[in-house]
């Protein structure tokens, strides 16, 4: 078997974070149309509240072992390209997580742009996702 360090314990959080907070969301945007239809908007809001109760968490793991990989490739030390995509990657985790805190916010007042705002939350997670494959590349 091979040995595990360090490095192992970080990526596997750090993968383990993103399948709940990008998987998640996906999951909810099929789920939340069928919820909605059978068992109305209170069904959709508990099961939404109930996602909250382990994508937020996950959204910190996220963060922490992101910062943790940021000192491990010393950042400081690689090309411009690799800083470039470090930075856009970077930038559409926070969108992700802006996205998704003001869907919380808003949703329930304004159905319509809270269901937009979930939905760049989820294409910037999807996006920071690659981003994220391709700097380990």
């Amino acid at each position: 078997m091979l040995p595990v360090h360090a490095s192992t314990i970080r990526l596997f959080l750090h993968v383990l974070a993103a399948i709940v907070w990008v998987g998640g969301q996906i999951a909810l945007a099929v789920l939340v149309p069928v919820a909605r239809r059978v068992g109305g908007v209170e069904t959709t809001r508990a099961l939404a509240r109930r996602f909250q109760l382990v994508a937020w968490p996950a959204f910190a793991l996220l963060v922490g072992t992101g910062i943790w990989n940021l000192f491990a490739v010393h950042a400081g030390d690689q090309s411009t390209s690799y800083l470039t995509t470090l930075f856009v990657k970077l930038l559409l985790v926070g969108v992700s997580g802006a996205g998704a805190l003001a869907h919380t916010l808003l949703a329930r007042r304004r159905p319509a742009l809270g269901g937009a705002l979930a939905g760049v939350a989820l294409l910037a997670a999807l996006a920071a996702t690659f981003l994220g494959v391709l700097l380990a590349g």
